[in-house]
């Protein structure tokens, strides 16, 4: 659904993104993630056609950023980190004015409004001043017009910046409700945490380098010479888990706390589930069986600290 190839842009001497490069497939959510000034937005607005690129190319849902931007436009919702709100309209008006621009009929603006107000929650705000909402509602409004043509491809820049722990989670909980409908999210940020549970994939830039892109799973097999097995054992069998472990060709350590054995292991997923056979089919009492995963922050720390290029 969104292709970029090469992109690059300057101003002047100073290079806001060079030679990026990335791919989002249909129904995915992408987490653009980096700290800010790395070129998360310059991206994001070549993406939404507000920024010539110096040189590259971008495609969204097959039409062509540089050379067809008002079809890119048909099919985006873009949500920018700083917008403004018009003072003296009510909600629904604001919503409606939208509408007009994306030439939604007359006949239909009443209803799509009334769903989107639905669907973000805002439907007891309808007949109050945009200019009188609060930072978190203003932040739902600005997300319900993106939404107001049903865009199959939505571009949201920092949704959560400035909101209150609460709002942050309402956002968080909205734009899962949209991976759910099936719409292409790319989504930026700069805190890890609002991303880690959602995304499906990850881009980290830095410095305008596109550093790693992919899965998050992927991204942590790169990181990771190994894999970290945790395995919790009912006590009178911790010796015999400890033991077939160690048995393993695959594990290289075995650590045990209170119960819990924590292994090195390399192999594949496959070699886990003959593991966790044999360690009930040895009589062994598990709790739990789970790989350890890297967190999105220590993903982040580890590749812009240059162990991945």
């Amino acid at each position: 659904m969104i292709e970029v190839s090469h992109f690059t842009k300057r101003y002047g001497d100073f290079v806001a993104v060079d030679d990026l490069s990335l791919s989002i497939g249909k129904g995915e959510v992408f987490g653009f993630i980096g700290p800010n000034g790395a070129g998360k937005s310059t991206t994001i607005r070549f993406l939404a056609t507000l920024l010539r690129p110096t040189s590259g190319e971008g495609r969204v849902a097959g039409h062509s950023v540089v050379d067809d931007p008002m079809a890119v436009r048909r099919v985006i919702g873009f949500m920018p980190d700083d917008f403004g709100v018009y003072d003296g309209m009510k909600v629904w008006e604001f919503l409606d004015f939208f509408a007009v621009a994306y030439e939604i009929p007359r006949a239909y603006r009443k209803k799509i409004i009334g769903q989107v107000l639905e669907l973000l929650d805002l439907t007891h705000k309808r007949d109050d001043y945009v200019n009188g909402l609060s930072k978190g509602m203003k932040q739902r409004l600005c997300l319900a017009k993106t939404l107001v043509h049903d865009p199959p491809v939505l571009i949201l820049d920092e949704p959560a910046s400035g909101l209150d722990p609460r709002a942050r989670l309402e956002m968080k909980a909205l734009l899962t409700e949209l991976r759910g409908m099936g719409k292409t999210i790319l989504v930026s940020s700069h805190i890890l945490s609002e991303l880690a549970d959602f995304c499906t994939s990850i881009g980290i830039i830095e410095r305008g380098k596109l550093l790693a892109a992919g899965s998050i799973q992927e991204i942590q097999r790169q990181l990771r010479a190994h894999r970290v097995l945790k395995v919790r054992v009912l006590d009178e069998t911790t010796d015999r888990a400890v033991s077939i472990l160690r048995d393993e060709s695959g594990v290289k350590s075995v650590e045990t706390y209170d119960h819990t054995l924590t292994a090195e292991f390399h192999g594949e997923d496959e070699d886990l589930g003959r593991v966790l056979g044999r360690l009930m089919s040895s009589g062994v009492g598990v709790h739990s069986f789970a790989e350890e995963a890297l967190s999105l922050e220590e993903v982040f720390m580890m590749i812009t600290k240059g162990i991945v290029n």
